[in-house]
Protein backbone atom coordinates (compact mmCIF):
# COMPACT_ATOMS: atom_id res chain seq x y z
CA UNK A 1 0.00 0.00 0.00
CA UNK A 2 1.47 3.34 -1.00
CA UNK A 3 0.12 6.82 -1.48
CA UNK A 4 2.78 7.26 -4.12
CA UNK A 5 1.93 4.18 -6.16
CA UNK A 6 -1.71 3.21 -5.71
CA UNK A 7 -5.05 4.27 -4.20
CA UNK A 8 -6.22 2.77 -0.91
CA UNK A 9 -8.48 -0.21 -1.40
CA UNK A 10 -9.67 -2.95 0.90
CA UNK A 11 -12.13 -5.72 0.17
CA UNK A 12 -13.60 -8.89 1.61
CA UNK A 13 -15.29 -11.94 0.10
CA UNK A 14 -19.00 -12.00 0.84
CA UNK A 15 -20.88 -15.19 1.73
CA UNK A 16 -21.88 -15.66 -1.90
CA UNK A 17 -18.34 -15.25 -3.17
CA UNK A 18 -18.88 -11.73 -4.45
CA UNK A 19 -16.26 -9.15 -3.51
CA UNK A 20 -17.66 -6.40 -1.32
CA UNK A 21 -15.64 -3.22 -0.87
CA UNK A 22 -15.32 -2.26 2.80
CA UNK A 23 -12.74 0.50 2.52
CA UNK A 24 -12.03 2.53 -0.55
CA UNK A 25 -10.42 5.91 -1.06
CA UNK A 26 -7.75 7.50 -3.20
CA UNK A 27 -5.17 10.26 -3.04
CA UNK A 28 -7.54 12.91 -4.40
CA UNK A 29 -10.08 12.18 -1.64
CA UNK A 30 -7.40 12.25 1.06
CA UNK A 31 -6.01 15.51 -0.32
CA UNK A 32 -9.50 17.08 -0.27
CA UNK A 33 -10.03 15.96 3.34
CA UNK A 34 -6.66 17.29 4.47
CA UNK A 35 -7.66 20.76 3.25
CA UNK A 36 -10.72 20.57 5.53
CA UNK A 37 -8.97 19.16 8.60
CA UNK A 38 -9.21 21.21 11.80
CA UNK A 39 -7.91 20.99 15.34
CA UNK A 40 -10.17 22.39 18.08
CA UNK A 41 -12.07 24.06 15.26
CA UNK A 42 -9.01 25.81 13.80
CA UNK A 43 -7.94 24.92 10.22
CA UNK A 44 -4.90 22.64 10.33
CA UNK A 45 -4.14 21.45 6.77
CA UNK A 46 -2.51 18.17 7.79
CA UNK A 47 -2.93 14.61 6.56
CA UNK A 48 -4.39 12.39 9.29
CA UNK A 49 -1.50 9.92 9.01
CA UNK A 50 1.05 12.66 9.68
CA UNK A 51 -0.99 14.11 12.54
CA UNK A 52 -0.69 10.73 14.27
CA UNK A 53 3.02 10.53 13.41
CA UNK A 54 3.61 13.94 14.93
CA UNK A 55 2.08 13.11 18.29
CA UNK A 56 4.26 9.99 18.50
CA UNK A 57 7.40 11.87 17.49
CA UNK A 58 6.76 14.67 19.99
CA UNK A 59 6.01 12.15 22.74
CA UNK A 60 9.21 10.20 22.06
CA UNK A 61 11.45 13.21 21.47
CA UNK A 62 10.01 15.66 24.02
CA UNK A 63 11.47 18.74 22.32
CA UNK A 64 11.92 21.99 24.19
CA UNK A 65 11.16 23.94 21.03
CA UNK A 66 9.32 23.24 17.78
CA UNK A 67 9.97 25.74 15.01
CA UNK A 68 7.14 25.69 12.49
CA UNK A 69 7.59 27.38 9.10
CA UNK A 70 4.09 28.13 7.83
CA UNK A 71 1.42 29.09 10.36
CA UNK A 72 -1.71 29.51 8.19
CA UNK A 73 -4.63 29.78 10.65
CA UNK A 74 -2.65 28.31 13.55
CA UNK A 75 -4.34 24.92 13.93
CA UNK A 76 -1.13 22.92 13.80
CA UNK A 77 0.65 25.34 16.15
CA UNK A 78 -2.20 24.86 18.61
CA UNK A 79 -1.94 21.08 18.21
CA UNK A 80 1.80 21.06 18.91
CA UNK A 81 1.37 23.48 21.81
CA UNK A 82 -1.20 21.18 23.41
CA UNK A 83 1.06 18.15 22.92
CA UNK A 84 3.96 19.89 24.64
CA UNK A 85 1.74 21.27 27.40
CA UNK A 86 0.49 17.74 28.13
CA UNK A 87 4.10 16.54 28.31
CA UNK A 88 4.91 19.26 30.84
CA UNK A 89 6.94 21.83 28.89
CA UNK A 90 7.94 23.13 25.48
CA UNK A 91 7.38 26.10 23.20
CA UNK A 92 6.25 26.66 19.59
CA UNK A 93 7.75 29.32 17.34
CA UNK A 94 5.43 29.51 14.32
CA UNK A 95 6.61 31.63 11.39
CA UNK A 96 4.67 33.09 8.46
CA UNK A 97 4.53 36.15 6.22
CA UNK A 98 0.77 36.62 6.52
CA UNK A 99 -1.29 37.49 9.60
CA UNK A 100 -4.04 34.88 9.23
CA UNK A 101 -4.32 33.81 12.86
CA UNK A 102 -7.59 35.10 14.33
CA UNK A 103 -8.69 32.39 16.75
CA UNK A 104 -8.28 33.34 20.41
CA UNK A 105 -7.30 29.78 21.31
CA UNK A 106 -4.12 30.26 19.28
CA UNK A 107 -3.50 33.90 20.16
CA UNK A 108 -3.89 33.28 23.90
CA UNK A 109 -1.96 30.00 24.11
CA UNK A 110 0.94 30.72 26.43
CA UNK A 111 3.52 28.50 24.74
CA UNK A 112 2.96 29.75 21.18
CA UNK A 113 5.01 32.62 19.76
CA UNK A 114 4.00 33.92 16.34
CA UNK A 115 6.48 35.49 13.94
CA UNK A 116 5.10 37.37 10.92
CA UNK A 117 8.15 38.43 8.89
CA UNK A 118 9.02 35.12 7.25
CA UNK A 119 11.62 32.53 8.11
CA UNK A 120 14.32 34.61 6.43
CA UNK A 121 13.95 37.21 9.19
CA UNK A 122 13.73 34.80 12.10
CA UNK A 123 16.65 35.42 14.44
CA UNK A 124 18.24 32.09 15.37
CA UNK A 125 19.40 33.66 18.63
CA UNK A 126 15.79 33.30 19.78
CA UNK A 127 16.24 29.54 20.04
CA UNK A 128 19.70 29.56 21.64
CA UNK A 129 18.34 28.81 25.12
CA UNK A 130 16.61 25.58 24.01
CA UNK A 131 18.40 22.24 24.09
CA UNK A 132 16.21 19.91 22.02
CA UNK A 133 14.84 21.53 18.87
CA UNK A 134 12.67 20.17 16.07
CA UNK A 135 11.86 22.02 12.82
CA UNK A 136 8.86 21.53 10.53
CA UNK A 137 8.83 23.22 7.12
CA UNK A 138 5.29 23.71 5.82
CA UNK A 139 6.17 26.91 4.00
CA UNK A 140 6.22 27.88 0.34
CA UNK A 141 7.03 24.37 -1.02
CA UNK A 142 9.15 25.86 -3.83
CA UNK A 143 12.13 23.52 -4.04
CA UNK A 144 14.83 26.20 -3.91
CA UNK A 145 13.17 27.92 -0.94
CA UNK A 146 12.85 24.62 0.93
CA UNK A 147 16.58 24.10 0.43
CA UNK A 148 17.40 27.62 1.63
CA UNK A 149 15.25 27.22 4.75
CA UNK A 150 16.99 23.93 5.52
CA UNK A 151 20.41 25.54 5.17
CA UNK A 152 19.40 28.21 7.67
CA UNK A 153 17.79 26.02 10.31
CA UNK A 154 19.67 22.72 10.06
CA UNK A 155 22.29 23.77 12.60
CA UNK A 156 19.74 24.24 15.40
CA UNK A 157 18.22 20.76 15.00
CA UNK A 158 19.43 18.58 17.86
CA UNK A 159 21.11 15.25 17.19
CA UNK A 160 18.36 12.65 17.29
CA UNK A 161 15.71 15.25 16.47
CA UNK A 162 13.98 15.99 13.17
CA UNK A 163 13.85 18.46 10.32
CA UNK A 164 10.55 17.60 8.66
CA UNK A 165 9.83 18.74 5.11
CA UNK A 166 6.10 18.63 4.46
CA UNK A 167 3.97 17.96 1.39
CA UNK A 168 6.37 16.15 -0.90
CA UNK A 169 3.19 14.36 -1.96
CA UNK A 170 2.44 17.24 -4.34
CA UNK A 171 4.80 15.54 -6.79
CA UNK A 172 2.18 12.78 -7.06
CA UNK A 173 -0.50 15.41 -7.54
CA UNK A 174 1.41 16.61 -10.61
CA UNK A 175 1.70 20.23 -9.53
CA UNK A 176 5.29 20.34 -8.23
CA UNK A 177 7.05 21.06 -11.54
CA UNK A 178 4.84 23.92 -12.66
CA UNK A 179 3.87 25.71 -9.47
CA UNK A 180 6.59 24.67 -7.03
CA UNK A 181 9.52 24.09 -9.42
CA UNK A 182 10.23 20.55 -8.27
CA UNK A 183 8.57 20.90 -4.88
CA UNK A 184 9.52 19.61 -1.42
CA UNK A 185 10.25 16.05 -2.56
CA UNK A 186 12.96 17.24 -4.93
CA UNK A 187 14.41 19.39 -2.13
CA UNK A 188 14.43 16.42 0.27
CA UNK A 189 16.20 14.23 -2.26
CA UNK A 190 18.83 16.89 -2.93
CA UNK A 191 19.39 17.46 0.80
CA UNK A 192 19.85 13.75 1.49
CA UNK A 193 22.44 13.55 -1.29
CA UNK A 194 24.33 16.58 0.00
CA UNK A 195 24.75 15.69 3.69
CA UNK A 196 25.40 12.73 5.93
CA UNK A 197 24.19 14.61 9.02
CA UNK A 198 20.56 13.78 8.24
CA UNK A 199 18.94 10.52 7.15
CA UNK A 200 15.47 9.68 5.91
CA UNK A 201 13.67 7.99 8.80
CA UNK A 202 11.39 5.45 7.14
CA UNK A 203 9.85 4.59 10.49
CA UNK A 204 7.49 7.51 10.01
CA UNK A 205 7.08 7.68 6.25
CA UNK A 206 6.17 3.97 6.21
CA UNK A 207 4.27 3.77 9.49
CA UNK A 208 0.89 3.22 7.81
CA UNK A 209 2.37 1.53 4.72
CA UNK A 210 5.07 2.34 2.20
CA UNK A 211 5.10 6.12 1.76
CA UNK A 212 1.62 6.41 3.31
CA UNK A 213 2.37 10.02 4.22
CA UNK A 214 2.09 13.48 2.72
CA UNK A 215 5.80 13.90 3.58
CA UNK A 216 7.64 11.24 1.50
CA UNK A 217 11.38 11.40 2.23
CA UNK A 218 10.49 14.33 4.48
CA UNK A 219 11.14 12.89 7.93
CA UNK A 220 14.81 13.82 8.18
CA UNK A 221 16.48 12.76 11.41
CA UNK A 222 19.77 14.31 12.47
CA UNK A 223 22.30 11.60 13.24
CA UNK A 224 25.52 13.59 13.73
Amino acid sequence: MSLLTSPFKSSKQGSGGDEKSLFKTDLAAIDLAHHKTTYRGVPMLKCAFDIINYQMIVSELRPDLIIEIGTHKGGSALYFADLLKNLGSGEIHSIDILDNVKDKQVLEMGNIRLFKKGWQNYDLAQCSSFEKIMVIDDGSHVSTEVRLAFEKFKAVVSVGSYYIIEDGIISQLNISKSKFKGGPLQASEEILKSTDAFVHDRKWSDFFGSNATFNPKGYLRRVN
